[in-house]
């Protein structure tokens, strides 16, 4: 019995030992153990953790699906559809006034054969109407001269014609220089007239109702208005006055603009072209089919009648003569635009300029309809035709939709649904539409037709403060009245280049950056790389070049660096 025991202890005394004989066992130390046993319990905390992370990850990207589906798609297929929808009415005004301005130049359907039409001649002397002549300045050093001296070249007999400057100036300088001009002409016997007043209480609007209170007016028929920057030719009053003698329904004559500067940079070519075709088209259209186009400002000669029964001139919007032009309609006076009578005037060279009047252009048209609609649907004196020509077509059309689409659609809306590919943009919308937009924008300018690339990235970085513009003057926010005048540096300004350029302060380089502008060049650029790496639209080579444009125009790289 004890022989069987003390076997059994033996074996066991054995497996014991060689259960520690374990190949080198007997160089680790005693702790090691626990470090084994710690790697251990860390290498399954670590795996773990990694694999609640990659669940994470996978819940937070079938999240981001399920948002992006049910949340964001929704909406941009809403924003999609109302863009659209805008696009085809834009799209559809456009194909009509194109269509109408085609028919007025093929037919040859010109003022001349709609109206009464003789032209003065020289035994016609005794019957020539006095006829005021306006020029409203505000320190236009650069450009008094060529204004003042092409008001006096008029071909109209002396005794019949009154040349009014009416000098805003601020600086004293430029002030005693204006005067002088103005003596230098009155001894040569022009009968001028330089009129300033204490304040500027309603800036060009104001001056010109101060301008129409002087006694003399009252034996004036007719106003020609002319902005310091115009520059008239001789035989001006002899084209457009007639329309104004012969046809007694008739209040205003718009002349067309002709750019000194147009050829200045890529800036002045790129709007040449919108303005060429706000004249061959939209102004062209309007006066064709008896309905209503805005008064320019200036290049005009209105009915003083009219003008006065139309209330005069209002300081309540940026753009007194778009309101003028309302209310005379309103009235129910008649319009004509005469396309083959130019007048030299001058392009923003600068893009500070150029923005600036872009926002006032588009903030206040978007702010006298706020104020004015209510006056054009309870109006019985024109036809229901024509109010909703008024509201529709000149108002909404033209003065909101188009700022507003342009911006949201091709900048906002295309470039963000690379992100949601559950959205569908159709291709008629994308490429068609913008297409034929373009196409229309460039009949009025043939000679620039390769730059319409540069047009239609250009404007579609304008349309971003266009809009902002627009909706600033709807709701009567920030800077709806704020009137900035637009620097004219002279048609000679090439001749006034020095051969070193200019160098640029640190503080101007930095006065030019626009950060909304970079900003939404980097989100285009980021919507393009998405595109280039996941898209399936391959939108990315439009994206591309738009937020470059963006970059470009946000760095202040656009126009001439000519210093204010």
């Amino acid at each position: 019995m004890h022989a069987h025991g003390d076997g059994r202890d033996a074996v066991a005394q054995k497996e014991a030992q060689a259960e520690a004989s374990v190949p080198g066992d007997s160089s680790l130390p005693p702790w090691s153990g626990r470090v084994l046993g710690s790697l251990a319990s860390l290498w399954s905390s670590s795996s773990l953790e990694e694999l609640k992370l990659s669940l994470t990850w996978k819940q937070a990207a079938d999240a981001w699906v399920q948002v992006r589906a049910n949340v964001m798609a929704p909406v941009l297929q809403v924003a999609v559809a109302l863009c659209m929808l805008m696009s085809v009415m834009l799209v559809s005004e456009k194909l009509l006034m194109g269509a109408t301005s085609l028919f007025a130049k093929v037919f040859r359907w010109r003022p001349q054969r709609r109206y009464k039409y003789q032209p003065l001649g020289e035994d016609m002397e005794v019957g020539y109407p006095m006829v005021l002549v306006q020029i409203p300045m505000y320190n236009e050093k650069q450009v008094y001269k060529l204004s003042i001296g092409a008001a006096c070249g008029l071909s109209w007999p002396l005794d019949r014609i009154i040349i009014q400057v009416l000098d805003d100036s601020t600086d004293p300088e430029i002030k005693n220089l204006v005067e002088l001009e103005c003596k230098t002409w009155k001894s040569k016997g022009f009968n001028i007239k330089y009129e300033i007043r204490d304040n500027r209480h309603g800036y060009k609007a104001g001056a010109l109702k101060e301008g129409m209170k002087h006694s003399y007016v009252g034996h004036c028929d007719f106003v020609a208005i002319f902005d310091a920057d115009f520059q008239p030719e001789v035989d001006f009053l002899m084209q457009t006055v007639p329309f104004l003698i012969h046809n007694p329904d008739i209040c205003l004559v718009q002349t067309r603009w002709k750019f000194v500067n147009s050829n200045e940079c890529m800036m002045t070519r790129i709007q040449e072209m919108s303005m060429d075709y706000h004249f061959k088209v939209e102004q062209e259209s309007g006066s064709t089919m008896h309905s209503f186009f805005g008064f320019n400002g200036t290049a005009g000669v209105w009915r003083i009648s009219a003008l006065e029964e139309a209330g005069g001139w209002k300081d309540r919007t940026t753009v007194e003569d778009m309101d003028l032009a309302v209310r005379a309609t309103l009235c129910g006076w008649k319009f004509v635009y005469l396309g083959n009578v130019k007048v030299k005037s001058e392009l923003p060279s600068t893009l500070k300029a150029y923005r600036s009047q872009q926002f006032r252009w588009s903030c206040g048209p978007a702010n006298l309809f706020r104020k004015i609609h209510k006056e054009i649907l309870k109006t019985k004196k024109v036809s229901t035709r024509k109010k909703i020509y008024l509201i529709y077509s000149f108002f909404i059309i033209r003065r909101i939709i188009s700022h507003t689409v342009t911006f949201m659609f091709y900048c906002v809306v295309i470039p963000s649904s690379v992100f949601v590919p559950e959205v569908e943009v159709s291709t008629w919308g994308v490429v068609y539409i913008p297409t034929t937009i373009t196409l229309l924008n460039s009949v009025g300018t043939p000679s620039s037709f390769h730059l319409l690339l540069f047009w239609i990235f250009f404007e579609n970085v304008m349309s971003m403060n266009r809009m902002r513009a627009v909706w600033t003057g709807l709701f009567e926010t920030g800077k709806v009245n704020e009137w900035v005048v637009t620097k004219k540096l002279g048609s000679k300004l090439n001749e006034q280049k020095t051969e070193e350029p200019r160098k640029q302060t640190r503080s101007s380089i930095f006065g030019r950056i626009l950060l909304p502008e970079l900003g939404m060049a980097l989100y285009l650029f980021l919507c393009a790389c998405y595109d280039l790496r996941y898209g399936k639209n391959n939108y990315f080579f439009y994206i591309y070049p738009q937020a470059i444009t963006f970059f470009i125009v946000g760095i202040g790289y656009v126009g001439t660096l000519v210093p204010s």
